[in-house]
């Protein structure tokens, strides 16, 4: 079976002026070309050592008039997989992709998680469309892998590739793996796209990461102190957030959950850095 979006070793069975036809095997005994599944190399990618009976290790893709074909060279992305691809051109019914054959991938408008631009690389998944043609997608959950490798305070690289309300931040880890930074977890300004480095809270039963872009709480408490402090100093050495702030409050200002910010305030007033009131902090 010839199958679109993968590479095969197919056999030569016929040559033509323009190429040759490949299929799964040569005709057997009594079998007619007609009723065998071919598909065409054509002549510029036929290597000339080459002759009937001779097998290539091919990719089937479809050319500009829909018809399946085959090429020699090795595309950057193959069905069901994940790859980095530049987009070339923003259109009327999507973005195109370089993804190293002659015709472009197109990522159809429905599958972007966000707009994208001429020149930036992109992570997508490939995968065939309902007009029975490749395609790439931005909405990669299907296509990432399980991690097996990751356990529970590790630390993890990825892309950040969609943004679910109520649910959490969507992160490639390897830009291969399922992770999410979970709603509860402040996760600041990032968007899809972004790329992250976080630690591992836990892996659960299925082995799906979950993240956090926050250090643990010891060594958090520092990093979030010199963030307040640098801020007081943007504004004057003075902030209205205290105890009595509400936690959407101080996620917008600082980035933070309410508990981190107390934490990291309670160190700086025992350092007798800053004052407390309840509905303001300021530097002593």
């Amino acid at each position: 079976m010839l199958e679109l979006g993968k590479r095969q070793r197919l056999s030569i069975v016929k040559k033509v002026d323009f190429g040759v036809y490949l299929a799964e095997h040569m005709p057997a005994r009594g079998e007619s070309e007609k009723d065998m599944e071919m598909v065409l190399l054509p002549v510029k990618q036929v290597p000339e050592e080459f002759d009937v009976g001779d097998s290539l290790e091919v990719f089937l893709y479809k050319d500009s008039k829909d018809r399946l074909i085959a090429t020699v060279n090795e595309p950057l992305i193959t069905l069901g997989k994940i790859a980095r691809l530049q987009v070339v051109q923003v259109s009327g019914i999507g973005a195109f992709l370089n993804w190293g054959l002659e015709k472009d991938l197109l990522l159809p408008f429905k599958e972007q998680t966000r707009k994208v631009k001429e020149g930036e690389e992109i992570l997508v998944a490939l995968y065939i469309d309902k007009s029975s043609r490749l395609a790439a997608t931005m909405k990669l959950y299907p296509y990432l892998e399980i991690a097996k490798d990751y356990k529970k305070d590790d630390l993890a690289a990825g892309t950040v590739y969609q943004l679910a309300d109520g649910y959490g931040a969507y992160v490639a880890v390897d830009d291969r793996y399922q992770g999410m930074v979970p709603a509860r977890e402040p996760w600041g300004n990032i968007q899809p796209g972004d790329r992250v480095n976080a630690r591992v809270t836990a892996v659960k039963e299925d082995g799906k990461l979950d993240l956090s872009l926050r250090e643990k709480a010891y060594i958090q408490m520092d990093a979030d102190g010199e963030k307040i402090l640098a801020l007081l100093k943007q504004k004057g050495g003075s902030l209205p957030l205290g105890d009595k702030s509400s936690p959407e409050e101080i996620k917008e200002a600082l980035g933070m959950s309410k508990g981190e910010f107390k934490r990291a305030i309670g160190r700086l007033y025992k350092k007798q850095i800053i004052k407390i009131a309840p509905e303001r902090i300021s530097l002593v």
